[in-house]
């Protein structure tokens, strides 16, 4: 069978129609089976991920054509996700490395990068910012690469992470303005302000992780699991960001589902949720002076937290 799938178009075909028999989950990246096909065929033809579709009819080798099914075969038969079996994910326009070291690049948070965190920041000349719990890297190198006159740092617990990261400040070509800091969220910023601070901790709960598609076992649990609602890192985040925020700064905060169990607990505080182009997609912005104002209620719940 394999000997009838000629061409590029072939294979991408093959591969979309492979992926939905077998189930595949599609939250790492790519959203459906055809872009996934997509990309792994042109990773290990050596190709472009953008190559013009007039190349779609090229022909294949029959050693291409091997390559191209072993590809498949491993995503489909391990599960792995696919930007761990190229190495690559697509990041605000960015290419970043991607491996086991840290979450898939696919924060919400990229469309707000490309868009020039606009409304949310126009009051504000921002020249330091913070990305907390950076992973990989790619949420603060993006904003240093859109944002040149800005000073980025960096914050992760792990230091595999980091080391993620580092390569990936090297490969974009941002040294010069990212710095990279292990710490436990703010513990390792004494003195340090921003006015803006953007994070995307973990917010998972223990229920909905162990009830998560096979791809989502080969990312770290550290990047993924925050305790019962999903919002044990979140609270002590809130809690904590006024003492390192810029007057009038201000905090952008990804929760995911988790959205709906903060609004419970802390419903006198103003969070604007932020509407992408798919929908809502529990991304919050808050402000210093909002934080600073409810910080009794902030610092009682975190506290029960431990």
């Amino acid at each position: 069978m394999s000997a009838e799938l000629l061409t590029i178009i072939d294979l991408i075909r093959f591969g979309g129609s492979a992926f939905n028999r077998a189930g595949l989950c599609f939250g790492h990246s790519y959203d459906n089976a055809l872009d996934e096909a997509t990309q792994l065929t042109l990773h290990a033809l050596h190709l472009p991920h953008d190559l013009s579709p007039v190349y779609g009819q090229a022909r294949v080798t029959a050693e291409e054509r091997a390559q191209v099914l072993a590809l498949f075969r491993q995503r489909i038969e391990q599960r792995v996700p696919a930007a761990y079996l190229t190495g690559e994910a697509w990041f605000a326009g960015l290419s970043f490395k991607s491996d086991r070291r840290a979450l898939v690049p696919r924060s919400p948070i990229a469309e707000l990068i490309e868009s020039g965190f606009e409304p949310w920041i126009s009051h504000l000349q921002v020249q330091r910012a913070l990305d907390l719990c950076t992973g990989s890297g790619c949420i603060g190198i993006a904003m240093a690469h859109h944002f040149p006159d800005w000073q980025v740092d960096c914050v992760d617990l792990s230091a595999e992470a980091l080391s993620l990261a580092k390569e990936n400040v090297e490969r974009l070509l941002v040294a010069d303005r990212v710095e990279l800091i292990q710490s436990d969220l703010f513990a390792g910023l004494e003195g340090r302000s921003y006015e803006l601070i953007v994070s995307n901790p973990p917010y998972v709960t223990r229920e909905e992780v162990a009830a998560l598609p096979d791809e989502y076992r080969f990312e770290p649990e550290l990047g993924l699991i925050a305790g019962e609602d999903g919002l044990d890192l979140a609270l002590r985040i809130l809690r904590d960001a006024p003492r390192h925020l810029a007057p009038g700064g201000m905090l952008i905060v990804e929760v995911g589902e988790s959205e709906r169990a903060l609004s419970r607990l802390l419903p006198e505080l103003p969070l604007s949720w932020i509407e992408f182009k798919v929908g809502a997609m529990g991304v919050f912005v808050v402000d210093r002076e909002a934080l600073v104002e409810h910080a009794d209620a902030i610092a009682a719940l975190a506290a029960q937290r431990g």
